[in-house]
């Protein structure tokens, strides 16, 4: 009987307590909130944590992959006087040319869900840095790194059997960016219908005017869900209602956190409308690479410079 004693007296010590909380209660006491919150926790607990799981998590950039990288990158063209010397210039050293250096030992890095925009006047070496993150040519000296596949709307009209119907040529193009038949089979009719070009989809593309080219062009470069899209002025194919078609859907693509985009434009305005970050370019050459609106403030301001000196 001396064993179950020290039981018994916790059993007696528990009621007690129990009977003190259940007063306190009763009397309105500080106790009441407490016993509460323990015993009825909020039922929109649970469904508030998993909404807070679901929320996307913006990863830092610097922990992000890098996708396009240029290390010390030059590129040189030989320009010849004529035809004739540059056809002599591949056989021979001693054809006389003049060096023109479109890319001037050029670095920077694009990371997974960058948005960058590369600000510079004619010349200044845009297009040829697209040309290289595409394959289209390669460096003169240094590296450049792509991962990833690359949607590109440069020549929109370029690349188009004009033999081929317009059905066609979206298997052609997307063959060409690496896609296998059935990948293309389930993206043809977003392409179709996003080209809208009604029953000329199955007509030779001989038959297309140049607008109707640019859009089918469009259409297949935006609809690959492609992991970087290289964007050149290329937002003002066909008409108003188009374009803002064209524009509502780069900012869809966007809105992927995954997609990194390179954005070539004269327009600060244009640029505002998609990008975050800068880089300005001169000659070639970076001159500065940053936010978005201290690279315009930069661009700008440069511009201004240049205007006082003429």
């Amino acid at each position: 009987m001396e064993e179950n004693r020290p039981i018994q007296d916790n059993i007696n010590t528990d009621r007690t307590a129990a009977a003190v909380d259940a007063a306190a209660i009763a009397a309105g006491s500080p106790a009441e909130a407490a016993v509460t919150e323990t015993v009825k926790p909020s039922a929109d607990l649970p469904a508030q944590q998993a909404a807070e799981e679901q929320k996307p998590r913006r990863v830092n950039r610097e922990d992000r992959e890098v996708v396009v990288s240029f290390d010390h990158v030059t590129k040189e063209y030989k320009l010849y006087k004529t035809d004739k010397a540059r056809f002599r210039g591949l056989f021979s050293k001693k054809v006389p040319y003049k060096v023109n250096r479109a890319v001037d030992d050029l670095s920077f890095e694009l990371r997974k869900g960058d948005s960058i925009a590369l600000l510079g006047h004619n010349g200044a070496g845009k297009s040829t840095i697209l040309k290289m993150v595409t394959g289209v040519t390669f460096p003169t000296s240094g590296e450049v790194m792509t991962k990833g596949k690359i949607s590109a709307l440069l020549e929109l009209k370029a690349g188009f059997d004009p033999e081929s119907t317009g059905r066609e040529n979206i298997y052609l193009k997307c063959s060409l960016m690496g896609m296998k038949d059935e990948e293309i089979k389930k993206r043809e009719p977003k392409i179709v219908k996003f080209a809208d070009l009604g029953d000329y989809i199955d007509q030779p593309i001989r038959s297309y005017s140049s607008g109707m080219k640019a859009r089918l062009g469009f259409a297949i470069c935006v609809n690959v869900e492609p992991d970087i899209l290289i964007v050149d002025e290329a937002l003002s194919v066909g008409d108003k209602r188009f374009r803002k078609k064209c524009i509502k859907k780069v900012k869809k693509i966007m809105a992927d956190e995954n997609v990194t985009l390179l954005f070539v434009t004269h327009s600060s305005q244009t640029a505002q409308a998609f990008c975050e970050r800068g880089i300005v370019l001169e000659k070639g050459r970076k001159l500065f690479e940053g936010d978005l609106q201290d690279a315009i403030d930069f661009y700008e301001a440069q511009d201004e410079l240049l205007q006082d000196n003429d």
